[in-house]
């Protein structure tokens, strides 16, 4: 049965990881892969609880559904109001390496109130209004999605990871942003000096007024409206922190209470404004326009790492990790490479059911006290393993779903960013893990 159950796994993150060689949605194999395991491990695990153990897991896998359809719903809504088109018209810069440096501040901060992917849609495709020349296209792309990468590990709502990690109290959302905003913004900061070297000096372009692809119309028409809709989005992406340190129930619950207000915000201007019908403004309409295929990918693929968790194969990979590396930073530091070879996401989920959150008295009667302390809530794990499975997706254009996107929107080539961008990631990936040491090392002063 174990052997059976690594095989499919291997054999279906072959075809997530091909996706873009293949040309099938990776969301089709995650979800075959998801219902095969469950199956072996029905017929052979022999296991009487098998069904609870299904619904425990569900559940989980659940919560994090349900706050991704909320928060893309809102990322969605404030692009169709052209709230992102507000912050495009807002960056200037008076050479093309300033220019460099702005878009990657600017997508740092940004994918730590959206997501990466999202992020790193608008910045790409706000490049075709800003460069004509598709080679150096490329380089502000691939700026752009290392900053987006890292820009999402230190923010409890930047990525599909940190949001995993935070809901499940293995980190806090302050103890995060302490301990990791100084290190992402490192791993961001090497590249990009590296990267300007590259790019040649000289001012900006004018704007392409004729592509239309970013922003709305409305926010032309509606300039106050659409920057209404941009505040009201992201307030209510940073209330859901906020709701759940107050009252201690899951994120979900605020990025629902979230939506809603929202949903009613935008009923009440539709009907006031009477906007045009083929606008589609109300969450209702909205909604249609999110990446469902992405929410069934993520569904798939944390069932399917929950049926390897409950056969005892994640465990027993952790003990052998223990055993044979016995060192937080080389652990995590595999982890991120792996996650530049496949998606970061099923890593995350199998590393938190491989090393359960301990509590600081179970740390202290362990054989390795010092050691077993890494692993409480927000200990030195779990800040590792955000930042190496977030900033370790940039070292390949197909690591992370920013990389992909980014790909697919300037068809970057593979080996183009191997030989060019790669080592400017690893720098900064390896300066950012150099970083949280000596922040480590400070603390113990």
């Amino acid at each position: 049965m174990i052997t059976a159950m690594i095989a499919l796994f291997v054999v279906g993150y072959i075809g997530i990881a091909s996706e873009h060689v293949l040309h099938i949605n990776k969301a089709t194999f995650a979800l075959i892969m998801c219902g095969i395991l469950w199956a072996i491990y029905s017929m052979f695990g022999h296991d009487p609880s098998l069904s609870e153990d299904m619904i425990l897991a569900l559940g989980d896998t659940c919560e994090i559904v349900v706050f991704l359809i909320g928060a893309m719903t809102i990322v969605e809504l404030i692009d169709r109001y052209g709230g992102f088109n507000i912050i495009v018209r807002h960056i200037h810069a008076s050479s093309k390496r300033g220019l460099m440096w702005v878009l990657a501040f600017v997508a740092f901060f940004l994918s730590a109130i959206l997501d990466n992917m999202t992020t790193t849609i608008i910045m790409v495709m706000m490049l075709r209004r800003m460069f004509s020349d598709q080679k150096e296209r490329w380089i502000f792309a691939s700026v752009i999605v290392l900053a987006a990468n890292s820009g999402g590990a230190w923010s409890p709502i930047g990525d599909i990871t940190t949001i995993m990690l935070w809901m499940k109290n293995y980190v806090s959302s302050v103890d995060l942003i302490v301990n990791l905003l100084l290190p992402s913004l490192v791993s961001v900061v090497i590249p990009t000096l590296i990267a300007t070297r590259f790019v040649k000096a000289g001012p900006v372009e004018a704007l392409n007024e004729e592509d239309r692809r970013v922003g709305y119309v409305l926010s032309e028409h509606h300039y106050g409206l659409s920057i209404a809709i941009l505040i009201c989005g992201v307030a209510g992406l940073l209330f859901v922190p906020l709701f759940k340190a107050v009252t201690h129930l899951p994120p979900y619950m605020g990025i629902l209470i979230s939506l809603g207000i929202l949903w009613l915000i935008t009923e009440l201007i539709v009907r006031h404004y009477d906007l045009d019908s083929k606008m589609e403004g109300r969450i209702s309409q909205v909604v249609k326009s999110i990446d469902m295929s992405t929410i069934l990918f993520f569904l798939g693929i944390l069932m399917s790492v929950a049926a390897l968790s409950q056969s005892g194969i994640l465990s027993e990979l952790a003990a052998w990790l223990n055993d044979t590396f016995h060192e937080v930073y080389v652990i995590n530091g595999i982890i991120g490479v792996l996650s530049s070879i496949v998606d970061n996401v099923p890593l995350v989920a199998a590393c938190m059911d491989m090393y359960p959150v301990m509590t600081e008295a179970t740390a202290a009667v362990t054989a390795d006290p010092a050691y077993a302390m890494h692993f409480v809530e927000d200990g030195l794990f779990w800040h590792l393993l955000t930042y190496c499975a977030g900033v370790g997706g940039s070292l390949l254009i197909i690591g992370s779903a920013a990389g992909v996107v980014a790909m697919g929107i300037e068809k970057i080539p593979f080996m183009w960013y191997v030989k060019r961008i790669s080592w400017m990631a690893l720098a900064g990936y390896l300066a950012g893990m150099v970083t949280i040491a000596l922040i480590e090392m400070l603390k113990a002063l």
